[in-house]
């Protein structure tokens, strides 16, 4: 059979509901279980990279499934934001996968079939949203995406479990509905259309203050962006295993996030309409706000995985400030920022749960010259903490400069202030933990002692972060093409 680029994108769903549907009947046979997520994982990411190579050369593959309730219609458009959100989370998964079977296995976690299976199914999800054509379709996807992580988030199944979920999927449901299905309503009500259009759909002379109203709605709607004050699901979700943090942080959710509030504003508003729009500047504001807000409450916590949540709510700010400012230069930043954040947070989380699996230590307070002990995770923390500080040659740095710069193209240069604020609390609160580990004199020889053997047995836990460490480096030396990978969704602004 030839691939064509409409059946890849049908592909994109049905390779991990495929892998969602046989995972629970090989769920006897652990080896073929995870086997089969690798297979889905690299077939999937293959199917990505073919449709990468087809928005790059000017395609844009289309595949439409019908129509409902009269005019709602549910169909597929990949362009070079999409692809670069496709990308992201499919490498990743696979990644991520690795890192879960040494996890799940290592802890002797239960019901790891299931856990498996919402994981394929989260992805599914992430590629529908990743893919979507209008706003009804990412709206079915971004709830599908929000229900299948029930199960992850409160995997574990005690009181702290069902709290963070209790808090999930209040803030993620009611958010959606409350907010951003008003605001996809209001779109189709005053542009006819819920269709993504390069330069955006609204006519000329649509009311500002309508439009205002609607970039409100959209930007605390999409409550998986994180933005203040809508972002207390994320802490809470920490109550989930550390591959769940993962997926949380760097593969799907949180990314399907910025990338819709990314989407809307370049393909709903278009970029001139958000610059003129008066909440953009108001919303600027609350996205700088929350970037300094967040890292300062990252500085007092003393549980690892806290920490770099909060350090989440502060790097997706980024992304959304980015929008609001809504010029070239910060729209590039805004999706350089996904790429980045993802390898580098991933990093980050991967090594937290490396130290539990190993040590069965969550405080920060716990790790004096542990990194003595696990130099390759301590280590990987290192680069990915740098990564996501912006120091060359890490990744990150990218999408700061680009930010920076499109802060003054806007004429808002005085919020580059809240970007070198949480640079320099990044390098307070994310420094002094690899600085701790190889530093300080251990707390505990002997128990150093015996985390020294455990690790022998736990590579797979250690290798996936020392690898997304290495890849938030090489990322640094390949801004350049995905900025030009990117470019074509500012349709001609300059």
């Amino acid at each position: 059979m030839v691939l064509t680029p409409e059946f890849a994108l049908l592909l994109l769903l049905l390779i991990p509901l495929a892998a969602a549907v046989l995972i629970p009947l090989a769920g006897k046979a652990p080896n073929i279980r995870e086997a089969i997520t690798f297979v889905a994982g690299f077939a999937l990411l293959g199917v990505v990279i073919y449709l990468c190579r087809e928005v790059a050369s000017g395609g844009r593959p289309e595949l439409y499934l019908g129509r409902f309730a009269g005019f709602f219609e549910v169909k597929f458009v990949l362009e070079p934001l999409g692809a670069t959100f496709a990308a992201i989370a499919s490498s990743l998964w696979i990644v991520n996968s690795v890192f879960t079977l040494g996890y799940m296995r290592g802890n002797n976690e239960k019901n790891q079939t299931r856990f498996f299976m919402f994981v394929a199914i989260a992805i599914a999800s992430a590629m529908g949203i990743a893919a979507s054509g209008n706003l009804i379709t990412l709206f079915i996807f971004y709830e599908a995406l929000t229900i299948s992580t029930f199960p992850l988030v409160s995997h574990k199944g005690d009181a702290k479990a069902r709290k963070g979920l209790t808090i999930y999927a209040l803030i993620l449901m009611g958010t959606s509905l409350a907010l951003l299905l008003p605001a996809i309503i209001g779109t189709q009500v005053i542009a006819g259309t819920t269709d993504f259009q390069l330069g955006g759909v609204f006519p000329a002379g649509t009311s500002l203050l309508a439009t205002s109203i609607l970039l409100f709605l959209f930007a605390f709607g999409i409550a998986k962006a994180a933005l203040m004050p809508v972002h207390p699901w994320l802490p809470n979700a920490m109550v989930a295993p550390t591959p769940v943090s993962a997926l949380l942080h760097a593969v799907a959710v949180v990314k399907a996030g910025v990338f819709t509030m990314l989407k809307v504003v370049v393909f709903t508003f278009g970029p001139s309409l958000a610059a003129d729009t008066p909440a953009s500047t108001t919303l600027s504001w609350v996205a700088a706000i929350s970037i300094v807000l967040a890292s300062v409450i990252a500085l007092r916590q003393d549980n690892l995985k806290a920490r770099l949540a909060y350090s989440t709510v502060s790097q997706l700010s980024y992304i959304t400030l980015g929008a609001m400012l809504a010029t070239p230069l910060a729209i590039l930043g805004g999706g350089l920022q996904i790429v980045m954040h993802a390898w580098g947070k991933i990093t980050l989380f991967m090594c937290a749960g490396a130290i539990y699996t190993i040590s069965h230590r969550t405080k920060i307070s716990q790790l004096d010259g542990l990194g003595r002990t696990m130099p390759w995770v301590f280590g990987a923390f290192l680069v990915g903490a740098i990564s996501i500080i912006g120091i060359p040659p890490a990744g990150g740095s990218w999408p700061k400069f680009f930010l920076m710069a499109g802060a003054l193209d806007s004429g808002k240069g005085i919020l580059i202030a809240a970007l070198i604020a949480s640079s320099i609390l990044n390098i307070i609160y994310l420094v002094p933990i690899a600085v701790r580990g190889f530093m300080k004199p251990p707390a505990d020889i002997a128990a150093d002692a015996i985390v020294a053997q455990e690790q022998k047995k736990h590579l797979w836990v250690i290798v996936p972060p020392v690898f997304t460490a290495l890849g938030s480096v090489v990322l640094f030396f390949f801004a350049g093409d995905m900025v030009d990978f990117l470019t074509p969704i500012l349709g001609g602004l300059s």
